[in-house]
């Protein structure tokens, strides 16, 4: 006997079918955030050839974008879900100051650079647990307690850096291996890849596989559809907004481990708009505020319209505040384009 979801699915499927692959590549958001990121290419490319078309510039910023990716994976699931993360650039840099912190307590005279991998990989995992809690804590606080994801999150954005600055007192950890800087932060593997592309790119092909072809992935875009349709259709919303905002957790945990890695410090003040950044990347994908829509594709290209306006305005001495504002005009466009397409879509 089937069941309602699996009904839902193939009527989308069958439906999907029946329209041309170049009409459906055609409409698909994917394509045309695509088409902006080629364009941005092209344009900076023109302007600077020798100095934008370069295999160092690709190469920094992959690696740049890396650990945005990361928590921008994480994002994605949030906001398919019709739901939102602020907390996810705080919850970062707390698991990097336990990372951190961690390292210190465990070597010799609380200096961290000489520690080997025994020492690193119980680094690592107290940062990434301890970014899974905040999820955690977030997910309860969300699916059980039934508190709005914008005043959750606000609260433990503030209460996760807090948290983190009370840990060193204020200050950044500086004492990180440096075999563990040497070998993620800066190591290449592979015909010269990064091992920080390496990795960011592994968690974004299984956050791809988990949202596309999975009963996890169908059952978030069914509670961010309608949240109602999706309880009455059998799927544990409570549950699985739960699984959510936890994976989301440990992906900042990740990344915080990520970026200790790559910057030899916690950096508390490099990721005090993360949580903004990913966001941006994530809507700029494609992925509908309103919830239900989204591609994990159209994130990947989201990451990195921002990253190359940036390098391209840095390139060609654009001021830094034109930056902002390009960035920002290009949010604002894509929020109005998915508004405009839901309109669309409503009035059929």
């Amino acid at each position: 006997m089937s069941t309602p979801t699996k009904d839902i699915q193939t009527t989308v499927d069958d439906g999907l079918a029946k329209v041309p692959l170049g009409k459906r590549l055609v409409g698909a958001n994917t394509f045309w955030i695509a088409l902006v990121l080629l364009a941005l290419i092209i344009v900076f490319t023109v302007l600077a050839p020798g100095n934008f078309a370069t295999l160092f510039n690709l190469q920094t910023t992959l690696i740049e974008t890396s650990v945005l990716l990361v928590i921008s994976v994480g994002m994605t699931f949030v906001i398919i879900t019709a739901g939102i993360d602020l907390s996810v650039g705080s919850v970062l840099i707390f698991a990097g100051m336990v990372a951190g912190k961690t390292m210190e307590a465990l070597s010799p005279g609380g200096n961290a650079t000489t520690a080997g991998w025994g020492v690193i990989i119980v680094g690592m995992v107290a940062g990434v647990l301890g970014g899974t809690i905040w999820g955690l804590i977030n997910g309860w606080l969300i699916a059980v307690a039934k508190i709005p994801p914008l005043i959750v999150t606000l609260g433990t954005l503030g209460a996760a850096l807090g948290a983190a600055l009370l840990l060193n007192n204020g200050s950044d950890v500086r004492s990180v291996p440096t075999v563990l800087t040497k070998t993620l932060g800066y190591g290449t593997s592979f015909g010269g890849v990064p091992n920080l592309v390496l990795v960011a790119v592994v968690i974004t092909l299984i956050g791809a596989w988990l949202l596309h072809t999975t009963k996890f992935g169908r059952y978030t875009f069914a509670i961010g559809s309608s949240a109602e349709a999706a309880r009455r259709s059998g799927i544990g919303v409570t549950g699985h907004l739960l699984k959510v905002y936890l994976l989301t957790g440990f992906l900042a945990g990740v990344a915080g481990f990520m970026s200790l890695a790559y910057y030899s410090s916690t950096t508390v003040s490099a990721h005090a708009t993360d949580n903004l950044n990913a966001i941006a990347a994530t809507v700029l994908g494609g992925t509908s505020l309103f919830g239900g829509i989204g591609s994990m594709l159209g994130t990947v290209i989201g990451v990195f319209i921002p990253a190359v306006l940036t390098k391209g305005f840095n390139i060609i001495h654009v001021q830094d505040f034109w930056q902002r504002i390009a960035v920002g005009a290009v949010l604002i466009a894509a929020v109005w384009f998915d508004q405009q397409r839901r309109r669309r879509r409503n009035s059929r």
